[in-house]
């Protein structure tokens, strides 16, 4: 009865229609946040399913024209997502698809997917291994000026401030001098107790857990390497976060951070020069926080290279998420 109604009575579909109020073109028009399963592969050989939001659009140059087939969009997404690992050229295909759907209603087509990618990542000195949760961010435009595709990221460190070193230093030396003063003799075994004390180490420098967001758009036909990304980054903070920890591992992270002292600039500075030597990378942008532990407000700096057309400011990828 259901399918004989319909052939007699076609549905109604409003959006199709002139618009009844002010006619005009519309940069973008889709949905935000859908939930779709994706499957990634990282670089490692290893494609991993994560649940992911999607963000889906179309811009709309017919001015009359009331709406777009949001739909549409949503069915192209979920069929493209679940057949094909998300990569630059699936991504493309996704894209074309949402233009040849809205023919003649829109000629600029965007995507953009967010999910969490684990890593598995060893101990600095233990034989433990644990997983460490990455954000990615993945997003695809096509318009006029063809297919550009952009890879989102955040790397989590420590940093140590170089000036709070310097004062407890300078602390300890003061303390030292009055404990064992000039002109009397030093006892070897007395001296290494009190460096072992917190009578002797009267200060420690300040350090906080800090972030380095990433997007980079890689050049045409160049692979995807999340992991790959990552691991350079990583090196050239020093200080990464760690999974598995024993007391020799946080010992180790301890020595790790005592002897790479860094200042926020200094660590966009260290990030800018590992990716302006990567030649799968055309442009880039790098936002570093350091979330003070002496201040209540953040210490940030920004880098770039390359050719980057959106200029607007990183925002740390947890603030996007839906």
């Amino acid at each position: 009865m259901k399918n004989r109604d319909s052939a007699v009575c076609p549905l109604p579909d409003i959006g199709a229609h002139v618009t009844p109020g002010p006619a005009g073109q519309l940069d973008w028009v889709g949905m935000e946040g859908i939930a779709l399963p994706v499957c990634f592969d990282a670089g490692d050989g290893n494609a991993q399913r994560s649940a992911a939001k999607v963000d889906a659009f179309v811009n709309l140059v017919r001015a009359e024209q009331r709406g777009i087939h949001m739909s549409r969009l949503y069915l192209l997404a979920e069929a493209h997502l679940d057949r094909n690992p998300v990569d630059a050229p699936s991504l493309e295909k996704l894209l074309r698809a949402f233009l040849h759907s809205h023919e003649g209603l829109a000629d600029r087509a965007h995507v953009r997917i967010r999910f969490d990618h684990l890593v598995r990542r060893p101990a600095l000195r233990s034989h433990n291994q644990g997983w460490r949760a990455y954000p990615v961010s993945l997003e695809a435009s096509i318009s006029e000026q063809g297919f550009q595709f952009e890879l989102g990221t955040e790397v989590v460190y420590s940093s140590t401030c170089p000036a709070s070193a310097a004062l407890s230093r300078q602390l300890i030396q003061r303390q030292f001098a009055e404990d064992f003063p000039a002109g009397h003799p030093l006892d070897h075994a007395s001296v290494l107790a009190w460096l072992g004390s917190e009578q002797g180490i009267v200060a420690t420098p300040h350090a906080q857990r800090s972030t380095a967001c990433l997007r980079v758009r890689y050049a045409h036909g160049a692979p995807l390497q999340l992991i790959a990304l990552l691991d350079r980054v990583e090196h050239v903070l020093g200080t990464p976060v760690q999974t598995a920890v024993k007391r020799e591992d946080e010992q180790a992270f301890a020595l790790a951070n005592g002897g790479n002292l860094m200042f926020c600039e200094d660590a966009a500075r260290r990030i800018q020069r590992a990716l302006e030597n990567d030649a799968a990378i055309t442009g880039f942008k790098v936002r570093v926080a350091h979330h003070e532990s002496l201040h209540p407000h953040d210490a940030v700096a920004y880098a770039s290279g390359g050719s980057l057309d959106r200029l607007e400011p990183l925002l740390p990828s947890s603030s996007n998420a839906a």
